[in-house]
């Protein structure tokens, strides 16, 4: 190393110019040493003197229970290594997510739709259902109704923080078939008239009822 023969060693480059007005000094760094005040007279011939070389390397790291998309998680002294010495920077990884075939993220709660059939509905039935770890087991009661919302608790995500669980909301959809053979819509024909099958729908079924004429109006 020895000092710059541009800057002096001072690492500053001063510019004076003449103007109407008078003389203007401004200064920058010294575009010979980058404002370091010494040069290298014999670079190393591997980095060339920057002092750092390009190097690939394979870390292992934990992630967080309950991250979501764009989070950022910091690894400490795993990113670049300053030129001729210093403090190496952090690496960090952005977390994104891939879609769950059947479950959709709200936050801390788990999404999930299952679909019935009109017997199904009708009749009620125990059914298995995906969760982030497995199965889970649900009982549908006889006559349950679209849009009616089942709650798993703790079934959800946890959160990052510390702070609880999320749920497992079921959303009940009842199919209806849109081609049926002969012999189906003979047996529904009989059914139609069927005192039962008329539309009554309780106080609480006619308050969602509401709520959602309201929300698409």
């Amino acid at each position: 190393m020895k000092t710059c023969p541009t800057c002096k060693g001072t690492g500053v480059f001063t510019r004076v110019t003449h103007t109407f007005l008078g003389q203007m000094q401004s200064s920058s760094p010294c575009p010979q040493c980058n404002g370091e005040g010494k040069t290298i007279t014999n670079p190393c011939s591997v980095c060339k003197g920057e002092g750092v070389v390009k190097q690939a390397e394979e870390i292992s790291f934990s992630i967080p229970k309950g991250v979501e998309e764009g989070m950022q998680l910091t690894i400490s002294g795993k990113g670049n290594a300053p030129k001729r010495g210093g403090v190496n920077g952090n690496l960090l990884v952005v977390i994104e997510e891939e879609p769950h075939p059947e479950l959709q993220r709200d936050g801390h709660d788990l999404i999930y739709t299952l679909f019935l059939s009109f017997a199904q509905a009708a009749l009620g039935e125990d059914l298995e259902i995906p969760t982030i770890d497995g199965k889970a087991r649900i009982k549908v009661e006889s006559g349950i109704q679209s849009g009616r919302i089942l709650r798993l608790r703790g079934k959800g995500l946890p959160d990052v923080n510390g702070y609880g669980t999320g749920d497992l909301l079921v959303f009940i959809q009842v199919w209806t078939p849109k081609k049926l053979s002969r012999e189906e819509k003979d047996l529904l024909s009989k059914l139609k008239d069927s005192p039962n099958f008329a539309p009554n729908p309780d106080k609480e079924e006619r308050n969602f009822f509401e709520r959602m004429k309201k929300m698409f109006s």
